[in-house]
């Protein structure tokens, strides 16, 4: 047995599908309706993690999204702020230049997101310019083709090279659930990846589908709690991709008290990867549509 075959030997990873599925519309029907109310969406708003990964961003645009956080935080100064503008690399020191507001994070996905798909040697140099240009935060793809090989070692030794490259800045994981298609498969990706180096895990880049689901974040927030139960270590977690509607959030966040408890219930620990959501859980808080991001 090796290091990474004795690492989840500690962990119950032989998980039946369908009980996760029983599960979680158990959560759903019976948590979800207590969480549904004002104070929780308010508390939402401050954990988005506001996106743009676009083909057609730029410096203007960037700019300009930055500066509507700059904006927000003026304009509604009752009201949580995001928790992180997350852009491409190329735009780190734009947003760091521009962005005015205190306790906002600039989260970079680096690594060559989305695909994971370049030299070790490439996706360190990324990471370690995007912390130079004033990324505080930085989010990767795990190397999914190694992981669904068998190559855990390879896995790991990526993760832990990119984690040494953003030194004290926290670094994100993320799985690609859909590609991973069962839950023993999520489990072990994700005790990998914290093993490796992990700060927060993340469900997806948004670019596939299937993107984030109920089920996957159900068994994430699992290995997030035995893995803390083993080595007490706290890690974050970030369902990212598809987040359509206000309920998706309430679901996430339902299944993280139910899982996790209120030690996860900050905007350190629990992001949503989102742009579209802000909108819509803006508008339930103020109490009428609107469109600000």
């Amino acid at each position: 047995m090796n290091k990474y075959e004795e690492a989840l030997s500690k962990y119950v990873t032989d998980i039946n599908d369908d009980q996760v599925k029983k599960e979680v519309k158990k959560i759903i029907a019976e948590k979800v309706p207590e969480n549904d109310n004002l104070a929780v969406k308010r508390f939402l708003m401050g954990s988005i993690e506001l996106t743009t990964l676009k083909t057609t961003d730029s410096e203007e645009s960037v700019m300009a999204f930055t500066e509507k956080v700059n904006a927000f935080d003026e304009q509604y100064p009752t009201l949580p702020h995001v928790a992180t503008i997350c852009v491409y690399p190329c735009f780190a020191s734009i947003v760091s230049q521009t962005l005015e507001v205190e306790g906002v994070e600039i989260a970079c996905v680096s690594g060559s997101f989305p695909s994971s798909q370049a030299l070790i040697e490439v996706k360190v140099a990324e990471t370690a310019l995007a912390i130079k240009d004033g990324a505080t935060e930085i989010d990767i793809v795990m190397p999914v083709g190694k992981f669904l090989s068998g190559d855990y070692e390879g896995v790991c030794d990526d993760i832990n090279e990119m984690k040494a490259a953003c030194g004290d800045h926290d670094m994100k994981v993320i799985l690609e659930t859909g590609c991973l298609k069962t839950a023993s498969n999520i489990k072990k990706a994700s005790i990998l990846a914290m093993y490796a180096g992990a700060d927060y895990i993340k469900t997806s880049t948004g670019k596939l589908e299937p993107a984030a689901t109920p089920e996957a974040a159900y068994v994430m927030c699992q290995a997030i709690k035995e893995y803390y139960d083993e080595t007490g270590i706290q890690i974050g977690f970030k369902p990212a991709g598809g987040l359509n509607t206000v309920m998706d959030a309430i679901i996430y966040y339902t299944i993280v008290k139910e899982i996790l408890g209120e030690k996860w219930l900050t905007n350190k620990w629990f992001r949503l990867g989102t742009s579209r959501l802000a909108n819509l859980l803006l508008s339930e808080v103020v109490g009428e549509e609107t469109k600000f991001f």
